[in-house]
């Protein structure tokens, strides 16, 4: 046999010799069941996660007031006049335009304030920057309804009360962004700035120029977080503003249940209420997954 045929049939022996082995067969077999296992136990989790998202859909289609259980779960034929009457009647749409102009007022800002922080704390030379930014992580202890009293009281002596700064400009500062953006700006080779600095590229064109186009995944997948953050906001606007008109999203849906139980409107409505705020939250997170998942994987690095 020359050394080209022994080569080739290198494989195929190995292959024969670990069929024969006595325990492999088992050990494949095992790996086989356990492979299903693993299946069947993520097809029943995605199942736990998705059912209460489907039976508010069904929910939602019903007759106002036709649903007294689960056990009717059959599609009804007022899906139209259900979410006309949330998004127009009863406000809803009004309540979902605040919640995304504050959303997006509030990703405009985190960012960019943790951009410009997080810059300063990797690539200049600040005292005790290490210990400021201590002492911003020290911040994430600190549980929100805390800081509600004298927020409500500044707040309330700048005159912003019942309007959107109320409930944007609190929501700016993030530590949890700061320090995501600085775990990645660590991760940008060191030569690129002595480039930069040997070129007379200025701290700003640096950060338009360099940083920006180099962290563009990681910005976008910080935004969708801080966007469904901040969509998902119901205590301190409820605290803060008064005005229905004004009000957001969460709160708009807190007014449905409200309603509910006092008899004035039906269960159907409240979940389409709920169906129609999953949506922008679900697109987002769709549109944008990998670059989520770019997010997570560097702050795992």
């Amino acid at each position: 046999m020359t050394l080209l045929e022994t080569l080739t049939d290198a494989p195929d022996r190995t292959a024969e010799y670990l069929r024969d082995r006595p325990g492999v067969a088992d050990l494949r077999d095992r790996l086989r069941e356990d492979g299903l296992a693993l299946h069947a136990l993520l097809a029943l989790s995605i199942l736990v996660l998705v059912a209460p998202v489907l039976v508010a859909t069904v929910v939602s289609t019903k007759e106002l007031g036709i649903v007294t259980s689960l056990a009717d779960l059959a599609p009804g034929s007022h899906a139209v006049a259900n979410y006309r009457r949330a998004l127009v009647d009863l406000e809803f749409g009004q309540f979902m335009l605040n919640s995304f102009v504050m959303s997006l007022a509030i990703v405009v800002g985190k960012l960019t304030v943790s951009v410009l922080a997080a810059l300063a704390i990797v690539y200049y030379r600040i005292p005790y920057k290490n210990a400021a930014f201590l002492f911003v992580l020290f911040t994430l202890l600190l549980p929100v309804p805390v800081r509600f009293v004298p927020l409500f009281r500044l707040v309330t002596d700048l005159g912003w009360d019942n309007t959107m700064l109320a409930i944007t400009v609190p929501y700016i500062a993030s530590a949890t962004t700061v320090f995501i953006l600085r775990q990645h700006f660590l991760s940008i080779p060191a030569s690129l700035v002595e480039n930069a600095k040997l070129d007379g590229v200025g701290p700003f064109e640096f950060l338009w120029h360099v940083l920006v186009p180099m962290s563009k995944g990681v910005l976008v997948g910080v935004s969708v977080i801080m966007f469904v953050y901040a969509w998902n906001q119901y205590l301190w606007p409820l605290v803060i503003i008064n005005d229905q008109s004004q009000q957001v999203v969460q709160v708009g849906l807190g007014l449905l249940r409200g309603q509910a139980q006092a008899g004035d409107v039906a269960w159907a409505l409240v979940m389409t209420g709920s169906m129609l705020t999953l949506l922008p939250p679900l697109v987002l997170l769709a549109l944008f997954r990998k670059p989520l998942l770019q997010t997570f994987t560097i702050q795992q690095k």
